[in-house]
């Protein structure tokens, strides 16, 4: 039921606050542009800054902006196995369709630890589950045996890999039909070459259009196309990551016009040489940006 292209939201502030206004205006532009669903309060949401009334008003503001086009998923995942399943719970409570749940951080888990830790809010909160897999920011590899294992539980719907190993989604394929989204911009080509079905989006939230023809392309058999529309988006999707997520986004949505360039301690904007860098690769991609004098370039 996740299929397709996913776009991870940034979460918009003004003056330390929720920026209602920018929220609706990021959703239409995503929604817009093609994607299938939206994801709220992840990490590219800067999900440990926010409190929890922070949340539940930010799920309500997308939901509504939303109005039922995008299915819309919310991060839920922390590294403690009951504040997972009283935030998973609140997503329910909001009407969203899904939860996206990281591998518990800092904790380090074993596998039966992690087994353990799905399983519970999974039995908890009858909701379809996202489980997300990036070892990078955890510390900890959700490895293919426990996926295998965790997707005999009916509530989980698919997996969000982002360890950056195509073996890896080789052996989850092999071992069960759960479906895999691709938790890297960069690597979503090749994944889907290896039965993934989709994407979780960082790129999504400034070309949501080019990704969503990369996808069709793809579905469509036009790899030529698919290849073509990748290596176009290639520079853009290491800029986003020159420095911590969502900061170059968050540069490039500001150079949009669609939100204020803010973020929450202990993130801050990034280098002046990095939001050059990232305009030059939008530019490359072929994003028309706005200059100060008004005039597109």
């Amino acid at each position: 039921m996740f299929e397709g292209l996913s776009v991870a939201l940034v979460t918009p502030f003004k003056d330390g606050a929720l920026d209602e206004p920018a929220v609706e205006r990021l959703v239409e532009f995503v929604v817009v542009g093609g994607a299938d669903a939206l994801v709220v309060a992840g990490t590219t949401g800067e999900a440990p800054a926010l409190t929890r009334e922070e949340r539940r008003r930010l799920y309500a503001v997308v939901r509504a902006a939303n109005g039922g086009r995008a299915r819309l998923v919310a991060g839920t995942g922390t590294n403690v196995t009951r504040d997972t399943i009283e935030l998973t719970a609140e997503a329910r409570t909001a009407g969203y369709d899904g939860a996206m749940i990281v591998v518990p951080y800092y904790n380090k888990p074993t596998p039966a630890g992690l087994l353990a830790h799905f399983t519970a809010v999974a039995r908890a909160v009858d909701l379809p589950l996202i489980i997300y897999n990036v070892p990078g920011r955890t510390g900890t590899n959700l490895l293919p045996d426990t996926v295998v294992r965790l997707a005999q539980l009916e509530s989980i719907a698919a997996v969000k890999e982002a360890s950056g190993s195509l073996d890896q989604v080789s052996a989850i394929r092999a071992g069960c039909d759960l479906t895999v989204l691709s938790g890297d911009d960069s690597l979503t080509l090749p994944m889907l070459a290896l039965g993934a079905r989709g994407v979780v989006s960082v790129v999504g939230n400034v070309a949501p259009r080019p990704f969503r023809s990369l996808l069709t392309a793809f579905a469509e058999g036009r790899l030529v196309d698919a290849e073509a529309i990748h290596r176009r988006l290639v520079p853009l999707m290491r800029a986003l990551f020159l420095e911590s997520n969502p900061a170059p986004t968050k540069s490039l949505l500001a150079d949009l016009g669609l939100i204020v360039n803010e973020l929450r301690l202990p993130l801050v904007p990034v280098e002046p040489a990095t939001a050059l860098a990232v305009r030059e690769a939008a530019k490359a991609a072929g994003i028309v940006l706005p200059d100060p004098t008004g005039v597109a370039h």
